[in-house]
């Protein structure tokens, strides 16, 4: 992913790929190493070795914005007869599954927008070559995990994408219920005892889906493959990033699915 990638030069003749293929720092004659890790410290790296990170501009309010949806997607899911009939097991490996893509649909039907500043958080590889003291290295990881470092770009803008497809589309709410259905009852899940009547159910949302298409919008033959490749989009958006996005700037490191749980089964 992108909030792992690192410095990706691979130029035989830098003197970066020099020092790493060489066995120690120490077989280096001595008096060209400090002279080339000044002159590494000078040089930025050509590929850039840093990783665009970003967040929200407004967290209370995001956040907030998102819990909501997020109140209303578990709502929605426990309104659905069919869900409740599946095993326990089954409820909750497919809730762990679909409640971050179920959100962002939340997010687009209520068409909430959101706003972020992106930071620059050094690479492992920079920290080494500018010498940042491991206590500042811990500091900046300490900083990382609570949060404040935020979340890649990358996924900011897929999650954005999405939000723009879904308003460009100016999808109703029907929909949204049908989209939020073959989201729900996802087959790709490993471990589900219902399987077979789990992709059944996926397949009736889409089929409702496309009746319904093709009965409003008789003179739009694209529409049900604008709403399929809206749904393909949400497969980029990891439910790690929207917890990291949305709900960690207010929880801290709660774990997500305990909250899930308890909201959903009041446990």
């Amino acid at each position: 992913m992108a909030t792992l990638e690192g410095c990706r030069c691979r130029n035989n003749n830098s003197i970066l790929y020099s020092i790493l293929k060489s066995d120690s720092l120490t077989s280096l004659p001595s008096t060209a190493a400090p002279a080339s890790l000044q002159e590494l410290r000078q040089q930025p790296c050509s590929c850039g070795s840093t990783r665009r990170r970003g967040v929200l501009r407004s967290p209370q309010v995001t956040c907030k914005a998102a819990s909501a949806v997020l109140v209303k997607t578990l709502r929605f899911v426990k309104n659905v007869p069919c869900f409740r009939e599946l095993p326990e097991d089954d409820q909750l490996m497919l809730i762990r599954s679909c409640w971050a893509p179920l959100l962002v649909l939340g997010l687009a039907q209520d068409r909430v927008d959101f706003e972020t500043t992106e930071t620059v958080e050094p690479s492992m590889l920079q920290r080494i070559l500018t010498g940042v003291p491991d206590r500042q290295s811990e500091a900046l990881a300490g900083q990382s995990s609570r949060g404040a470092a935020g979340v890649s770009v990358v996924d900011i803008e897929a999650i954005k994408a999405f939000l723009k497809k879904c308003w460009s589309v100016d999808i109703s709410t029907k929909e949204y219920a049908y989209l939020k259905g073959a989201v729900l009852f996802n087959p790709d899940v490993e471990g589900l005892r219902c399987l077979h009547y789990i992709q059944s159910l996926r397949r009736e949302a889409h089929q409702a889906l496309n009746e319904h298409v093709r009965l409003i919008h008789r003179e739009d033959t694209t529409r049900f493959a604008k709403l399929l490749i809206a749904l393909s989009m949400l497969r980029a958006i990891s439910p790690p990033v929207v917890a990291q996005l949305f709900f960690r700037p207010v929880i801290g490191a709660v774990n997500i699915e305990e909250v899930l749980m308890e909201m959903f089964y009041g446990k």
